[in-house]
């Protein structure tokens, strides 16, 4: 299986579909719930929901409705031709919009009369349950842990559960609800939420400002972070699944359907630059109630969960063979002293752009201070990095320079609220900070920053430096730095993390987002054409809808790790916007005609 898939989504549930139709990947009734189908993880017993033709799996041309996230797939075979909508209604409510826990697929004849069957292999609770479908008068039901569902059709139900033929002569849809049974939907009712959910992600679109560079593939990566903004609670996963693997038959399989401080910061403010806030405002509260809740952690659940366990699903085969299957992750236990900065570049970008209200701005002043505080103690703290390894723990370069980021950016806050002597204070700690930082983390006689402070290993998450304000791109040292990461990190197909060995041997896959951290250093270095050659080349990566994984195999051209990783597509944006406003000013585009 390719990850060749669609996403498709509303804000409270999310799910993959397959170029052949087959939803291969849905958890219910949230994003992080057991699956109900999970053939992603397991082609045998996993389960998935197509359609056949004449009894076989039929591929058609997948692409989405243009700026939406309805997916739309054309079929011909011989004489017969044949459409198929896939999406999750998110319909525009005034201020809001409404997106109930549902999944609706609507056929539609456009030549012939094909002959096509529903499989509808439903497998609750990661499959270790099989479905039993109950008819009603208008489809089936089927109990799943947590959550009833039911099964709309004007189809007749038997058809749904026999899996006996029909003629597509008539437009056929199917909607799939979680939770209490609503009653069912007329064709009109449902040609009026595909028309009222494209509409609505148009004008979500048309709402965004854009680079210049690549708008394209900014408008589908927006969109796609957009899916993992869980609207109920502000929460923004990392990704859609768990436990694809970053290389084939290797163990690093992980459950990436949570809350990662980090990542969201990162996608909060990919989606300020494109001029989205409510996904920001809607994740400082989340942020704000689970610090209320205890000391910070990596990741949470979407409900604010704090206890992760993870486990191992031993019945399942994993993706294409590669176990563990996990659900849970143990990276909730560790210590990671990156955190503090990360929230304080959130609410200093949120506080202080003049577009966004807040009803008491000041009351994030007692966060703010608090994220100081933790940084400067956490300085001389060891921990796990960025990368979460699993043992080792050191005085992480990356990990310092947040904690500076922590202090130097609230000094920001404090002096734009009108603290100047709380702002005095922390820039003169930041200073401390920034000098121990640059003496410590720069080797020398290896001409580069290096992974911990007095170290020797190459990171790719120090191309991160100059975002934060540690370091001019143009400074000697960072300059000497791209150098020796373009013999270490940088492959043809992308960009490793680091090439040392961890917890699990020596890494083989590049990091997409890491690709892309180099193409934005190098345009902030100067650089400027390598970095768009590059931005072209690592987009060709992408699937065929134009969404990435975390990792790229460039030895076999394949897309591993989770997908789709919103901290990829949030590179990919980041990148874009640094890339065109530079090629603006390069080019002398200074005004709207130019």
């Amino acid at each position: 299986m390719k990850l060749d898939h669609g996403v498709i989504g509303n804000g409270a549930l999310i799910a993959l579909v397959n170029p052949d139709t087959g939803i291969d990947w849905l958890c219910m009734p949230r994003f992080d719930s057991p699956s109900v189908f999970g053939r992603l993880l397991d082609e045998e017993r996993g389960g998935t929901w197509r359609f056949l033709k004449d009894g076989q799996p039929s591929a058609g041309r997948m692409k989405y409705v243009r700026n939406t996230n309805v997916l739309y797939t054309h079929f011909r075979d011989g004489d017969d031709e044949w459409e198929l909508f896939d999406f999750m209604p998110r319909i525009p409510d005034g201020l809001r919009q409404r997106s109930p826990l549902r999944v609706v697929r609507l056929l539609r004849p456009l030549r012939g009369r094909p002959r096509l069957s529903v499989q509808f292999d439903a497998r609750p609770d990661y499959a270790r349950q099989c479905a039993e479908l109950v008819p009603t008068d208008h489809g089936v039901t089927f109990s799943g842990p947590g959550a009833p569902y039911s099964l709309y059709s004007n189809l007749p139900a038997p058809y749904l559960a026999s899996g006996a033929e029909f003629t597509l002569d008539r437009p056929r849809y199917f909607v799939l609800d979680c939770g209490h049974a609503t009653a069912p939907m007329h064709l009109d009712e449902v040609n009026r939420d595909l028309d009222l959910t494209i509409a609505g992600w148009r004008q979500w679109v048309q709402a965004s400002y854009m680079p210049g560079f690549a708008d394209t593939e900014v408008i589908r990566s927006a969109l796609c972070l957009k899916l993992h903004a869980y609207s109920e609670t502000g929460a923004i996963i990392a990704a859609t699944t768990t436990s694809i693997p970053e290389a084939i038959g290797e163990p690093r399989t992980w459950d990436y359907r949570f809350c990662w401080l980090r990542d969201s910061v990162f996608t909060v403010e990919a989606l300020r630059r494109l001029a989205h806030f409510q996904e920001g405002r809607n994740f400082m509260q989340f942020v704000m109630d689970v610090a209320q809740g205890g000391p910070l952690q990596p990741l949470y659940g979407i409900g604010g969960e704090r206890d992760l366990e993870e486990k191992e699903l031993e019945h399942l085969a994993g993706f294409r063979g590669t176990r563990p299957v996990r659900v849970g992750n143990q990276a909730a236990e560790q210590v990671q002293t990156d955190l503090m900065g990360e929230v304080v570049l959130c609410l200093r970008t949120m506080l202080t752009d003049p577009r966004v209200e807040f009803h008491e701005p000041t009351a994030w002043l007692p966060l703010v201070e608090r994220m100081v505080r933790e940084a400067t103690e956490a300085f001389d703290v060891v921990d796990l990095g960025i990368w979460e390894y699993r043992d080792n723990p050191k005085l992480h370069t990356f990990s310092r320079a947040m904690c500076w980021a922590a202090v130097h950016h609230g000094a920001s806050i404090a002096a734009h609220f009108g603290r100047d002597e709380l702002a005095r204070d922390w820039r003169a700690s930041a200073e401390n900070m920034k000098t121990e930082i640059l003496e410590r983390g720069y080797n020398a006689e290896l001409g580069m920053f290096t992974q911990a402070l007095d170290g020797t290993e190459a990171d790719a998450a120090i191309l991160l430096l100059p975002a934060i304000g540690l370091v001019p791109a143009t400074d000697p040292r960072f300059l000497s730095t791209l150098e020796r990461y373009r013999e270490l990190l940088v492959r043809a197909g992308g960009v490793m993390r680091y090439v040392h060995e961890d917890d699990f041997g020596a890494p083989r896959s590049t990091f997409t987002i890491c690709s892309f951290w180099w193409i934005e250093a190098l345009a902030l270095a100067g650089q400027l054409e390598e970095a768009i050659e590059t931005f072209q080349t690592v987009c060709s990566h992408a699937n065929p809808l134009g969404l990435f994984s975390e990792d790229y195999d460039a030895t076999t051209g394949e897309l591993l790790g989770n997908f789709p990783q919103a901290y990829t597509h949030v590179g990919l944006i980041n990148a874009a916007m640094t890339i065109g406003t530079l090629v603006r000013a390069r080019d002398g585009a200074s005004h709207a005609w130019t």
